[in-house]
């Protein structure tokens, strides 16, 4: 079967699936780290691949920028490919003055302020949880294998923080003991498709901008410079 945004059969994506946000990070990730893999999905530009990597087979699929966005790709690779786990892998903006460029952050719970769980199911809901077991394994490998990260609450907004008129803000709208240490735009739409079909979700992100940060990661720096993290989210699905 395929759907609208996705012309894979059903057997052609594997139970874990790795997702970066950018369709050329998913084809860098299986050319750089899979030991073979095949194009499963290129509807839309939005690239899937489905290869092995240390012998496991798992799907590297892109699901864009933005919560309608991922929210659509991963509602389908939950619903209809009965795929059980996915981690995202993305940029952040950091939001504590120690967090430097590249930095890892893990996401505990995610806030948002955007009405996607209302839309979708009439669910007033604005702070979700990632998977606690997916976490956990994640944590385990970075231990492993001494790469640090960052573990915290994070929030997910509508549009790019770094363009906000005011951040100030918006987070003074956050709730006062949420505590966020990073920005992105789409862990809350993953993780509430998660929970509302049982299953398990987990988001790595990488800094690549801070207000406390004078420098911003190039579009090449983004796409090259996250190797820790791609590689942390690969060895962590061999948990799974």
């Amino acid at each position: 079967m395929s759907t609208p945004h996705n012309e894979a059969n059903k057997g052609d994506i594997a139970k874990t699936v790795i997702m970066p946000g950018d369709p050329l990070r998913a084809k860098y990730i299986v050319e750089n780290f899979f030991e073979n893999y095949k194009l499963v999905n290129s509807v839309r530009g939005m690239y899937a691949y489905t290869g092995t990597y240390k012998g496991k087979e798992l799907t590297v699929m892109a699901h864009g920028m933005g919560m309608p966005s991922v929210g659509i790709y991963s509602y389908e690779l939950f619903k209809f490919y009965d795929v059980e786990n996915i981690i995202r892998i993305g940029s952040c903006g950091g939001y504590l003055p120690d967090l430097k460029l590249f930095d890892i952050v893990l996401s505990d719970n995610v806030f948002s302020e955007s009405n996607y769980a209302l839309t979708l199911n009439n669910d007033d809901c604005h702070i979700i949880n990632s998977s606690a077991k997916l976490n956990s394994y994640i944590e385990d490998v970075a231990k492993e294998n001494n790469i640090d990260i960052i573990k915290g609450n994070t929030v997910c907004s509508d549009c790019f923080d770094f363009y906000m008129t005011d951040v100030n803000k918006f987070l003074e709208r956050v709730p006062k003991d949420f505590n966020p240490v990073s920005a992105e735009m789409e862990a809350f739409a993953l993780f509430y498709n998660a929970n509302l079909l049982n299953k398990n979700a987990s988001c790595l992100m990488s800094v690549v901008d801070s207000k406390f940060i004078k420098n911003v990661a190039t579009a090449e720096e983004r796409e090259t410079g996250l190797n820790n993290m791609i590689k942390l989210a690969l060895d962590s699905a061999l948990k799974f």
